[in-house]
């Protein structure tokens, strides 16, 4: 008898593969030879965190495992649960430990525990009563405390591959007892790909949305009296409606992103830009965040190589918040363009940097007295203001006079570059430095 399309129990779920012969992807995982693969050779099971985004088969090969070794599997889901129930699961633990029968405990999301939740089954990790295995879309560096980190091996699963997705979605259209295949569902190629596009990655999207699809093709069928429902490019769009990018704007997936958009704009891609720019939007970040980066971008890695920069950057966020979406967002376009496209400098962030060490190292110094100024008398009398030089009585408005306390004479914090404006700022600062040394030269030949 096979699944009704309007079963409780989703595609998905239902043809979830029950061996790694079944198993689509991860090949560096599940391969011959491969970690995993060995572990069931062996039936050795220890604690591992699986690190994958949605869809890449974590709990899948959690269930796989558990059963290659014949333990009692646990489902908990972090969301859902809590210590309370942790509780129960060690003391089922202890009972089938006395059957000789080992204990598996699948943590789905265990990035949302808090520390307290993730220490209530660290001792029974470490005595071996529980085997973990957490599954998270987060980096488990940032979200899984350390002892429960370094007691487990962290694995990292991939989006599948296309090729993968397909088989998945073919294997679901021919499978008779848990798939589709007793219907016997026409796809051709465009409906197929088009599926894949929607899956990006992820086999629980693809196969949902083919669930979707297969049953509009049976009413489309009922309809036109035809004899064997088609499942067309058509109605996966009609299934998919939108298709959502893989995005977390609070994690993994939000700063990679970010990331390769700040990185294609130092390296001078406006395609790469454009590009991440785009894939951000799509997906929902907060276009107000961005602009905020770009702006950021403009002092760190453009600063006075072209000056015009932070301006545009500042207009262009401005621009949005007049417009909003989807108008205000070709003024962050133009931003990262001009930014991607502009001359490069990192010379004021360098610095800031240099000036922190400095300041990290000496503490408050004081300032120098000459540099002071002076409103009182007896400010004057102690020296406050004393031998300072003004700038605009002297020639080229230029003095010979210390800015930095004594002990950091001579420091150079701010080296221009030789790219656009800078180079200008480079250039005149030679000139300054060039005159200056000239007038000490002067001064010696006098003096002697």
């Amino acid at each position: 008898m096979h699944a009704p399309l309007d079963s409780s129990t989703p595609l998905a779920e239902r043809i979830r593969p029950r061996s790694l012969e079944e198993f689509a992807g991860q090949e560096h995982l599940v391969g011959p030879g491969r970690l995993l693969h060995q572990l069931i050779q062996t039936r050795r099971l220890p604690s591992l965190l699986l690190w994958g985004p949605p869809g890449s088969g974590k709990t899948t090969l959690a269930t796989i495992l558990a059963q290659a070794v014949d333990a009692h599997f646990v489902f908990f889901s972090a969301v859902l649960s809590g210590v309370k129930e942790i509780r129960q699961i060690v003391e089922e633990a202890r009972r089938k430990r006395e059957q000789d029968i080992d204990t598996v405990l699948f943590v789905d999301e265990i990035h949302r525990f808090n520390k307290s939740q993730q220490d209530a089954f660290l001792p029974h990790v470490e005595s071996g009563l529980l085997t973990l295995i957490g599954a998270t879309t987060e980096n488990p560096s940032f979200n899984v405390i350390a002892p429960l980190l370094s007691r487990c091996q962290t694995l990292v699963l991939e989006p599948l591959a296309p090729e993968h997705i397909r088989s998945i979605l073919l294997r679901a259209l021919r499978d008779s007892d848990r798939g589709l295949g007793a219907y016997n569902f026409s796809i051709d190629d465009e409906g197929l790909d088009a599926l894949v596009r929607h899956a990006d990655g992820d086999s629980r999207r693809g196969l949902n949305c083919l669930e979707t699809a297969a049953v509009l093709a049976v009413e489309a069928n009922r309809k036109d009296n035809n004899d064997q429902p088609r499942i067309t490019a058509e109605l996966v769009a009609e299934a998919a409606q939108h298709r959502t990018l893989r995005y977390d704007a609070g994690g993994e997936e939000h700063y990679n992103q970010i990331s390769a958009l700040h990185k294609s704009l130092r390296d001078s891609d406006p395609d790469g830009a454009v590009y991440w720019l785009a894939r951000m939007l799509e997906a929902g970040e907060d276009p107000l965040y961005i602009a905020r980066r770009l702006i950021r971008f403009a002092s760190e890695d453009i600063g006075n190589a072209d000056p015009n920069a932070l301006h545009l950057a500042l207009n262009c966020r401005a621009a949005y918040h007049l417009l909003g979406s989807p108008e205000g967002e070709l003024a962050l376009l133009q931003a990262a363009v001009y930014l991607a496209t502009a001359p490069k400098s990192n010379a004021l962030y360098a610095a800031g940097n240099k000036v922190r060490q400095d300041i990290a190292a000496t503490g408050a110094l004081p300032v120098p007295l000459h540099l002071r100024n002076a409103p009182t008398r007896l400010m004057k009398d102690i020296g406050y203001g004393r031998n300072y030089q003004y700038a605009h009585d002297n020639r080229d408005a230029l003095v010979d006079q210390e800015h930095l306390p004594p002990e950091l004479k001579g420091r150079t914090y701010y080296e221009p570059t030789n790219r656009g404006y800078e180079a200008t700022i480079r250039d005149r600062l030679m000139k300054w430095r060039k005159i200056l040394q000239q007038r000490a030269n002067e001064y010696e030949r006098k003096k002697s």
